[in-house]
């Protein structure tokens, strides 16, 4: 399931402020984009996206290039894990990818975290005013420590001005932290894989889109957390998070196929998608 390089997955961007002018910055380590005349286009969105500065994007090493990762487990919010004692065996894995700030417990979900995403909506809907009010922003990321913070910028329109009024707010404050964009041209081939391959979905949800980056990425592939039904295996309720009470709002993802995408994946051996309570003595 290699669908193209790794150094395709994502671009770190490092924004510079200029004057609106045909003038080149050098920059180390940068591939100097062309004058954009202040006007970004996505690979998923044509539109055109008016900007009142240039970017000059850096294209950085991925950084976990030179190595296969090990184990990874790819963390999702379902209240599937609520109770589940997955935690230790979760933070055992090489490397572990969560999604949307979720909170972190050692007992359930685990603590150690090397990549989580933040969606562009929670920044519109939970931090409207970033310029001054960022310390609600800065304590919840803080959570993970220096774990690079994803965001799919490109997707959309409307995501790449909260993400890059995300990157522009953070960075200053910790630059120990990367925020990162999935790669537009990545997202692109991601998308044309899966429905080429029969997915439907308007948008591949970030979930499934990080797994099909660990299926590239890592020697074996661990799921928890992803499961789209009301009850589970036994027929209990499930909440739609293990963190909150919250419920499903209609969706522009087709959870349940990509669900069925995941069975078949863990049918052929790809990955292991974990659907019940971990044992305690995991290890």
């Amino acid at each position: 399931y290699m669908f193209v390089k790794w150094h395709n997955f994502l671009y770190i961007y490092i924004y510079i402020y200029i004057s609106i002018s045909p003038m080149a910055i050098q920059l180390p380590r940068c591939e100097e984009e062309q004058n954009t005349e202040n006007k970004i286009k996505t690979e998923h969105n044509p539109d055109t996206i008016k900007s009142d500065e240039h970017f000059y994007v850096c294209v950085q090493d991925f950084p976990w290039s030179g190595r296969r990762l090990g184990r990874c487990a790819v963390v999702g919010s379902g209240g599937i894990l609520k109770n589940s004692s997955c935690g230790r065996e979760i933070d055992s894995a090489d490397f572990v990818i969560r999604f949307n700030l979720a909170s972190i417990n050692d007992s359930d979900v685990g603590l150690k975290t090397d990549l989580v995403t933040i969606n562009p909506s929670q920044i519109q809907r939970e931090y409207k005013d970033l310029e001054k009010k960022l310390n609600p922003l800065v304590k919840r990321v803080s959570v993970y420590g220096n774990t690079s913070l994803i965001m799919p910028a490109f997707a959309y329109t409307f995501c790449t001005g909260l993400s890059i009024k995300t990157l522009k707010a953070l960075h200053p404050i910790r630059p120990q932290q990367p925020v990162v964009f999935f790669s537009p041209y990545y997202l692109q081939t991601l998308d044309h894989f899966w429905k080429g391959r029969g997915l439907k979905s308007i948008r591949l949800s970030t979930g499934f889109m990080l797994i099909s980056t660990a299926l590239e990425l890592c020697e074996n592939v661990h799921v928890y957390g992803f499961w789209p039904f009301d009850t589970d295996l036994q027929d209990n309720l499930v909440p739609y998070h293990y963190y909150d009470l919250r419920r499903p709002s209609k969706s522009m993802h087709k959870m349940p196929e990509e669900f069925v995408r995941l069975l078949q994946l863990h049918s052929q051996g790809a990955l292991t998608l974990h659907l019940q309570p971990c044992s305690s003595d995991a290890s």
